[in-house]
């Protein structure tokens, strides 16, 4: 590990917080490789076989994916701290996602239906996973180190996802040298992408321990009554966590601007640039190592300069990227706009989910990842469905689509303003004790 012992709360052993970053490990090879690198691709220009409709298609079934997630993570949240419920329902969605997406095997060219309804079901599910997996942080790290264990276990996921595209893209390669098309060498990339998700999911059942105690009060209500309510006394009592809520509008503008990347990256690399599959591939291999650099190295500056600066900073960098992507005309040119993007995912996500650990009070981490899923989703509706809207109603200008991405960042810097990072924290330790209309344990 890159972080002595005194990072972690006490009682957890470097060994668990190895198992809890397995999972990121794990989950990346989906969005690698189905979200962004191979199957997206294929979906709009073998599926749908490049209809005018495609791209807008595929960012309309994201899209319902993540509106599910808006609608049923809070409570799900709510219901997993209450019954002290998140390894076992993680175990549950690690289960749907991998069945999901291996079920992406078997859609082929004009089977659009099929694969729209299996993108719902395997992005729901690692949506779910997402959520859950990011509410162990509070219970792992110290409130001075989320940044470095945010950054360590994200960057960590990098090289899952870079493990899980090398084994397809090398598997690929063989494929093209032997003549054999993308109708059938895309469905083993589906098998492999499952295969290493579950695979690698199994250390993190074996080594991650669930540390919360079932609310007894909960238990007699039945916990979907009682998370509910305990969902509803966290909004009423959102004045106390103004910060935390301007985070939150904060990381739809800016998360909305980053699903474009991790959804639409091959699309654009491949319809307006020119690469082709095998260089799509490679382009999202580099730019995962250019994230698992930046979530590692940001974790470790955002600890140093404080959470805010460091998140800025990323947002900056992410502009950039959208300006260098929409002007450049040429493959190297592009390189630059991907290693840029690569730099600010990794440390942007890392940051943002490290000042949700800060703000989050420890009983109710998986209820205020909850929430943040419900903003991240929100974000990954707003962004790529607008770019794909954009791209439709221009003709096809991609590039007025990516410029406008921009948009999203700026907004989001300004957002960041209004939130006072030790505000937000002093109100997560003041919320130990229960608010009134919250349970209290018996």
């Amino acid at each position: 590990m890159l972080f002595s012992p005194d990072a972690l709360n006490p009682g957890v052993r470097k060994r668990e917080v190895f198992g809890w970053a397995m999972y990121d490990f794990a989950n990346s090879g989906y969005t690698t490789v189905v979200i962004t690198a191979v199957f997206a691709a294929y979906f709009v220009g073998g599926i749908a076989g490049q209809a005018p409709w495609a791209t807008f298609a595929w960012t309309a079934a994201l899209s319902v994916s993540y509106a599910i997630v808006m609608l049923t993570m809070p409570s799900i949240g709510a219901y997993a701290d209450l019954r002290a419920a998140k390894k076992r329902l993680l175990v549950l969605v690690t289960a749907g996602c991998v069945v999901s997406t291996a079920a992406l095997s078997l859609a082929g060219p004009g089977s659009v239906a099929l694969a729209v309804l299996l993108v719902i079901l395997s992005n729901t599910f690692y949506s779910y996973g997402e959520s859950l997996t990011a509410a162990f942080l509070p219970e792992l790290a110290r409130p001075e180190a989320m940044g470095k264990v945010s950054g360590w276990g994200w960057g960590f996921g990098y090289f899952g996802g870079m493990l899980a595209l090398g084994i397809c893209l090398a598997y690929v390669l063989w494929a093209q040298g032997q003549g054999i098309a993308a109708r059938q060498f895309v469905p083993v990339t589906m098998l492999l992408t499952a295969l290493i998700y579950g695979a690698a999911a199994l250390v993190t059942f074996r080594l991650l321990n669930e540390r919360a105690r079932p609310n007894p009060q909960a238990l007699q209500q039945g916990g979907l009554r009682a998370s509910l309510r305990r969902l509803q006394a966290t909004f009423r009592q959102a004045r106390h966590y103004r910060d935390f809520m301007w985070l939150l509008v904060c990381l739809v503008c800016y998360q909305g601007g980053v699903a474009v990347a991790i959804t639409l990256a091959a699309i654009y690399a491949e319809q307006v640039i020119g690469f082709r599959q095998q260089e799509t591939m490679v382009l999202i291999f580099v730019l995962n190592f250019a994230a698992a650099g930046g979530a590692f190295a940001w974790g470790y500056l955002q600890d140093r300069i404080g959470h805010k600066p460091a998140l800025a900073l990323t947002l900056v960098g992410w502009v950039a990227t959208c300006v260098i992507a929409a002007i450049t005309t040429t493959k190297g040119g592009f390189w630059w706009a991907a290693a840029i993007a690569g730099l600010c995912m990794g440390s942007s996500q890392s940051s943002g989910r490290a000042l949700v650990g800060m703000f989050a009070p420890r009983a109710q981490s998986a209820e205020f990842f909850g929430l943040w899923s419900f903003a991240v989703r929100l974000a990954s509706i707003i962004g790529p469905l607008s770019y794909g809207a954009i791209t439709w109603a221009t003709g096809g200008n991609q590039r007025a689509a990516i410029l406008s991405t921009s948009v999203l960042f700026l907004a989001g810097l300004v957002l960041l303003l209004k939130v006072d990072v030790q505000r937000g924290r002093q109100a997560a330790q003041q919320a130990e004790v229960p608010l009134p209309g919250e349970w209290a344990p018996a």
